[in-house]
C-alpha cells in the first residue's frame, strides 16, 4: 500500500518539471519577442537560438513525462 502512494507521489513530483519546461518555453519566447520589437533588424539573427532554446527545455519536459511514466508503470 505505502509502495503503490510512493509512486504515486514520485509521478507527481516528476510532472512538475513539465510544468517548468512550459514556463521556460514561454520566457524564451515571450524574451525573444521583446528584442525583435526592440531592434528587429536582428530578429533573423536571433531566432535559430530561440528554437535551440525551445527544444532543449521542451526535451527536458518530455523526460520528466518518461520518468513519471517509469514510476507508475515499470516501477
Amino acid at each position: 500500500m505505502e509502495a503503490e502512494a510512493a509512486k504515486l507521489i514520485g509521478a507527481g513530483i516528476a510532472c512538475i518539471g513539465m510544468g517548468g519546461a512550459g514556463i521556460g518555453v514561454g520566457t524564451i519566447f515571450g524574451n525573444y519577442l521583446s528584442g525583435a520589437l526592440r531592434n528587429p533588424s536582428a530578429a533573423p539573427a536571433q531566432f535559430t537560438n530561440a528554437l535551440i532554446g525551445a527544444a532543449l527545455a521542451e526535451g527536458l519536459g518530455i523526460f520528466s513525462l518518461v520518468v513519471a511514466l517509469i514510476l507508475l508503470f515499470v516501477a
